[in-house]
């Protein structure tokens, strides 16, 4: 991951040579994007270990599909729903993403959004992602941070779009009491 990455060669160029096998331009892609897909794993994992892994497997997709890569969209967006499907993937192997919901949740749903996260440095927030189970942490991702509809979610995750909705209500209602925890024991730490 520390390797500079060689912004002359051509997206075009890198594509072709990983397609073809090129261990150069493959190296180069994963220089070029490890980074970034790391950010991605971390946000979907227990910890860096799994992120890890998680970004072994997802590299090794993206190097299998990339003969499918149209260039009509953003090449790092492709490679990016690759890294979030695989990790989907990954835990729902696990089958930690049994969701359970029951009707009365369904129908207590609000819709607070997290204004407190601003204040977190994005490090925080993905320790404090990283605390909540497998089922809330994945829809918190699809949903807030990449911008998926509940409609997508449910179809991805097998559940209904309510189960997605009050999951993520949840999700949030959890995690903004963790941050008011953590910025409350920050502050303590300054005043002291």
């Amino acid at each position: 991951m520390h390797h500079q990455s060689n912004h002359n060669i051509s997206e075009s160029d890198l594509i072709n040579g990983c397609v073809k096998g090129d261990r150069i331009m493959q190296e180069e892609l994963y220089n070029r994007f490890a980074g970034k897909m790391y950010a991605v794993c971390l946000r979907y994992s227990n910890n860096s270990d799994d992120a890890q892994d998680l970004l072994q497997e997802g590299f090794i997709k993206v190097y299998r599909n990339l003969h499918r890569f149209r260039a009509e969209g953003s090449f790092e967006g492709w490679i990016r729903r690759i890294f979030v499907n695989s990790s989907i993937e990954h835990f729902r192997k696990k089958s930690l993403l049994a969701v359970k919901v029951s009707e009365k949740e369904e129908n207590e749903i609000e819709n607070d959004d997290i204004s407190a996260l601003d204040a977190l440095a994005e490090r925080d927030i993905i320790r404090l992602i990283q605390e909540l189970s497998p089922g809330y942490r994945t829809i918190f991702n699809l949903y807030v941070v990449e911008g998926y509809s509940h409609k997508e979610i449910a179809e991805m995750l097998n559940i209904s779009e309510g189960t997605s909705k009050s999951q993520l209500a949840r999700a949030r209602g959890i995690l903004q009491k963790k941050i008011t925890q953590f910025l409350s024991d920050t502050q303590k730490s300054f005043t002291r």
